[in-house]
């Protein structure tokens, strides 16, 4: 079995990372600064998963991240196995002032459908350890995608426009629809609200004649994409990447207790500045794994079209997925 630094120079040579080095015997972050490589996005990696490295790979992006700050992260449906461990999660909004973890409202009927289900699954899943704001709550507003090919704005969560700032905290995982579910997912659906904005996406417009769940493919990728880049546009430079590879069901946390077991190993924590890059090393670690690890949740990714998401958030121009691997362990 491949051990995790096998892993991690197979994803190096994956990202060309091996172009970049000409010493010998050194993996590309100790030959090149990261600030000297302006035609590539920066991601961090550790293979700490717990709270002191999850704080620790948060400090290595969190320039921008002032003022009102949101942590968007999954609740997942009642007593989810996979979630985020909350003592993470709580470690991190120690961290940020004035900072208060954020979701919205689902499309589907389940623990987190209305503000008041979804704040009795909050606290059965114990992220009541500080303000949860439920975005839609209040309603929803529109938010403008700028080059958008199927939507010209994006209608997510009102209290969005609460906040100065946003750090995405995401667990990697599979995704029914999506094939897998990383940061864009995370502020795509988990952004927009549930009454509109999710309808959106899934039923590509508001007077669709679709079926709820009509958009499926490379068609459903590039709406979620779009409804990114409404979000990524919003903050500007002020929005940063944490990926969590951990308990990597091929199902969604909002699969709940349902969600099939993982077969993957658990890997580390990625973070950086760039969605598009931090989505794309998520998915090279996951391919990068032994075929008996990996067939499950590449069969997944590849089944649903999942790898539109990366190259259309390229074409939309969201980010780089040609990144700088730097462990910081």
């Amino acid at each position: 079995m491949k051990s995790l630094n096998k892993i991690f120079s197979a994803v190096l040579a994956a990202s060309l990372l091996s172009a970049c080095c000409a010493g010998k015997g050194k993996t590309a972050a100790e030959n090149v600064e990261p600030s000297a490589k302006a035609d590539k996005a920066v991601v961090y990696f550790t293979e700490d998963i717990s709270p002191e490295g999850l704080v620790k790979i948060y400090g290595k992006i969190n320039k921008n991240i002032k003022g009102k700050t949101a942590i968007k992260v999954h609740t997942g449906e009642p007593h989810g196995p996979n979630i985020i461990p909350r003592d993470m999660v709580k470690a991190l909004q120690k961290t940020i002032p004035q900072s208060n973890l954020v979701e919205t409202n689902t499309y589907y009927k389940g623990g987190r459908y209305t503000t008041e289900d979804h704040l009795k699954t909050i606290k059965t899943n114990g992220w009541d350890f500080c303000t949860v704001d439920i975005m839609d709550a209040d309603g929803a507003v529109m938010l403008p995608i700028k080059g958008g090919k199927h939507f010209k704005e994006m209608s997510v969560g009102k209290h969005l426009l609460d906040y100065d700032s946003m750090v995405v905290l995401t667990h990697f995982k599979g995704h029914a629809m999506g094939g897998f579910g990383g940061s864009l997912k995370n502020i795509s659906i988990g952004c927009a609200d549930g009454r509109i904005g999710k309808k959106m996406m899934h039923e590509k417009g508001l007077d669709s004649a679709n079926e709820t769940w009509g958009v499926h493919g490379e068609a459903f990728q590039e709406n979620m994409a779009e409804g990114g880049k409404a979000v990524t546009d919003h903050f500007g430079d002020n929005i940063v990447y944490i990926n969590v590879l951990r308990n990597m069901s091929v199902d969604c946390d909002c699969a709940g207790v349902s969600a099939a077991e993982p077969k993957t190993r658990n890997i580390g924590i990625l973070a950086s500045t760039d969605i598009l890059a931090v989505d794309q090393a998520s998915v090279d670690m996951v391919y990068a794994l032994p075929e008996e690890e990996s067939h499950d949740l590449k069969e997944r990714i590849e089944s649903r079209s999942g790898l539109r998401q990366l190259s259309y958030m390229k074409e939309l121009g969201m980010g780089n997925n040609e990144y700088e691997l730097v462990n910081i362990d």
